[in-house]
């Protein structure tokens, strides 16, 4: 039994979510091009000093210095730039919770919306000063950190098994676009206008998702109002043995001390070590490094996320093809694309550290490291609905609880490594990473699983 792909409402929800979390992550990181321009050009980080030899930096339009300018030293930017995490942690336990309880649609919803109202208020807050800024910056995370998990609850009840690598990747490939496009156009905002234009921009953005998944979403598809008699029966039927009925019963001791989500957990902390310390940090690097000016930086720290991006889509299609026609295991297509999407990034981060200034080389090193990492979003990344589909968004955000660790220390870590923003320096940060992501790997081939655990569907028996 089956339902073509092709405008059906299970593929335009996936569509939906995408141009969702591209918001959520476009929103996140435009404050780290933002901040090379937001720094007082004649502060002890001065702008116009680099360890290689300066790139040639067209001459800017006049208009664009209104926008005030601060003295934040390399501790108070690292502080701004992790801030954001403090909250995103907060949200993600009780998001995976109210979404399996109330539903994922209105969580998801106001959990960017509240994102997208506070990115508009940023240039005043940062006004106010740097403890507003990480005030607000807080208040985002609080937002952001429901989506996740959110997202999750919500594809248990609409991906059927043998489609989810190839819908989930669909959806979440938003956060990689989203970086891909945030970064070269807050470079080109802050050329041509300044700064603040970044987050109204990127804000009005936002409420237009709002207004579309708004009207367009349903929680499930029994409940969708527009869904074909036949796809409703399809997703329904292929999850019929995998879901337990909703009820308020939760096996916390069970999901606690079920060593596969363990396995997930260090995965995706050690993955996102790397990628937080590299999301956050990379237009810094490429400014005080290399030496690449406000226009080129956002177009150059784009790139690992494009070939991410394009990466991650690739793999979902593979590793659905490799689980339905090949009958590969779904346990060894998790472990074979997470420790492609690990084992690589770290090779190539180490790599890159040893470029000096050979810029061409540099790029291609922190392009390809990233790219890779875009295999583990059909790895572990979806691994939750694999071994607990009823309860994939609370274990998702206990595992993104963990991951979101890294996001909070890992920049303020390779701030205060950096102090002098020599080339070892920015080795020392690289070398951590590779070796927290060669770990993470190692653990999760050891232990990880790809089928539904027994505590997942034993209400399913008690019944």
């Amino acid at each position: 039994f089956f339902s073509p792909a092709l405008c059906s409402s299970r593929y335009s929800l996936a569509i939906l979510s995408c141009y969702g979390f591209f918001v959520a992550y476009a929103l996140r990181v435009n404050l780290s091009v933002a901040m090379v321009d937001m720094l007082n050009s004649s502060s002890s980080n001065n702008v116009n000093s680099s360890v290689c030899l300066r790139h040639n930096n067209p001459p800017r339009p006049r208009h664009n210095h209104t926008a005030s300018v601060y003295d934040w030293d390399s501790e108070t930017q690292g502080w701004i730039l992790g801030s954001f995490f403090y909250g995103y942690i907060i949200t993600q336990i009780p998001g995976g919770y109210m979404a399996r309880k109330y539903g994922a649609k209105w969580l998801l919803g106001f959990g960017i919306l509240g994102t997208v109202i506070f990115t508009l208020l940023t240039p005043v807050a940062a006004d106010l000063g740097a403890g507003y800024l990480i005030a607000v910056r807080v208040l985002e995370g609080i937002g952001e950190g429901v989506t996740f998990p959110a997202m999750h609850a919500m594809w248990a009840s609409w991906a059927p098994p043998m489609e989810r690598s190839r819908l989930l990747t669909i959806s979440y490939a938003g956060a990689q676009l989203g970086t891909v496009v945030a970064l070269p156009l807050s470079g080109q905002i802050c050329f041509y206008l300044d700064w603040t234009y970044v987050f109204y921009i990127f804000g009005a953005v936002g409420i237009l998702w709002f207004i579309l998944w708004s009207l367009l979403v349903s929680n499930s598809p029994t409940s969708h109002r527009r869904i074909s008699e036949v796809e409703r029966t399809y997703i329904t039927a292929s999850l019929k043995n995998e879901l337990s009925p909703t009820t308020d019963h939760i096996p916390w001791t069970s999901i606690l001390t079920s060593v596969p989500l363990w396995a997930i957990v260090v995965a995706h902390f050690s993955y996102n070590w790397t990628f937080y310390t590299l999301l956050t940090l990379l237009p810094t690097y490429m400014n005080d490094i290399l030496g690449f000016s406000i226009k080129q930086n956002g177009m150059l720290s784009a790139l690992p996320y494009l070939g991410c991006w394009l990466l991650s889509m690739g793999g979902g299609q593979l590793a659905d093809y490799l689980r339905e026609t090949c009958l590969f295991s779904t346990v060894a297509v998790r472990k074979a694309f997470s420790i492609i999407g690990m084992m690589g990034p770290a090779v190539f981060l180490v790599a890159a550290g040893y470029t000096d200034c050979n810029y061409t080389l540099a790029v291609i090193f922190l392009t390809i490291s990233s790219s890779l990492g875009g295999f583990s979003a059909s790895g572990f990344n979806i691994n939750h609905l694999d071994i607990a589909p009823s309860y994939a968004g609370i274990l998702l955000g206990i595992t993104n609880s963990f991951a979101t660790i890294p996001g909070m220390v890992g920049p303020v870590i390779a701030r205060s490594l950096t102090k002098s923003n020599t080339i070892v320096e920015w080795r020392t940060v690289f070398f951590i990473s590779a070796g927290i992501n060669l770990f993470g790997a190692a653990f999760y081939t050891l232990f990880g699983k790809g089928t539904v655990q027994p505590w997942a569907v034993q209400s399913l028996h008690i019944q």
